[in-house]
């Protein structure tokens, strides 16, 4: 019976990595023939394109600017609330407040993106209508709603992580006179950087790729680099869904393509970027145990 769960096993991972290889072989079929300075810049100068001395109309790299501006924009926004409600979830004395938050969390992880989305539109209307007449979709709300997606992922990662330490470590710093914020900051977390990590990976993978949310509060076919936080920007996943959808001729739907293995790249930058700190050695418990009971 168990050679034949391994048999299914091994199986459904083959195919798994087979649908995998055959939708990125695809891409890059249908995408390396249009990578070139014109896919990025159209007829402007590169150069000034980059430094932003000229405007870019035919081309994705503000798209390209605009995607890495809000995926760091909703990351910053949701790391620190995220890492904390899952230190908080993983240690939390109380366990009815426990349970509460942790539905919650499992609620917010539930929603779709689109129903995010709208509610970054209502908070424009509502903004609008009480206390900030000027409020209009921007690359700020659009990384705020963008911050709420991919929040639970980072706290389910974090109390995951810091779950499967063993306990004798937080005892062990306790025994050694190490306050529950030196245990936690300086014990726990770096132990449990590796699974933390990897839901940070999650959480990017999950903004870079999200349409429905930046569609609805702020990203545009046609904006130039971002002017700043309260302006409208455009982004990768936009642009992508933009000429797929719109096409006028075979070259707009190659841009499409081009830009879809853009994407793909600059994902996987990330993500190799992210796995190489998580390969990094751990620094030495005993050193730090020490040096912290010192303290």
């Amino acid at each position: 019976m168990s050679r034949w769960i391994g048999y299914w096993g091994n199986l459904c991972a083959f195919l798994l990595m087979s649908i995998m290889l055959v939708i990125i072989g695809f891409i890059l079929f249908k995408g390396m023939p249009t990578l070139n300075l014109q896919l990025f810049f159209g007829d402007t100068d590169p150069l000034a394109a980059m430094m932003g001395l000229k405007p870019v109309w035919e081309g994705i790299w503000p798209a390209c600017v605009g995607s890495v501006t809000v995926i760091l924009c909703a990351v910053s926004l949701a790391t620190v609330p995220g890492v904390a409600c899952g230190i908080w979830l993983a240690s939390a004395p109380e366990k009815t407040a426990q349970k509460v938050l942790g539905i919650a969390v499992d609620i917010l992880a539930g929603i779709p993106s689109i129903l995010m989305g709208l509610f970054g539109f209502s908070l424009i209307l509502l903004l609008r209508g009480t206390v900030f007449p000027q409020a209009n979709a921007s690359l700020l709300l659009a990384a705020f709603c963008l911050a709420l997606l991919i929040l639970p992922y980072i706290a389910c990662a974090t109390q995951n992580a810091l779950s499967s330490l063993p306990k004798q470590l937080a005892i062990t710093g306790a025994a050694l006179g190490l306050t529950q914020w030196q245990i936690t900051y300086r014990l726990l977390l770096p132990q449990a950087r590796a699974g933390i990590m990897s839901g940070l990976m999650l959480a990017i993978g999950r903004a870079a790729e999200d349409t429905a949310v930046i569609m609805l509060t702020g990203a545009v076919a046609n904006a130039g680099l971002p002017g700043g936080l309260f302006e409208r920007f455009e982004a990768l996943p936009f642009t992508i869904f933009y000429y797929s959808a719109q096409y006028q001729s075979q070259q707009e739907l190659n841009m499409a393509f081009g830009a879809a293995l853009v994407l793909l790249t600059l994902t996987s930058i990330i993500f190799t970027l992210l796995a190489a700190l998580v390969r990094r050695p751990n620094q030495n418990m005993s050193e730090t145990i020490s040096r912290e009971s010192v303290c």
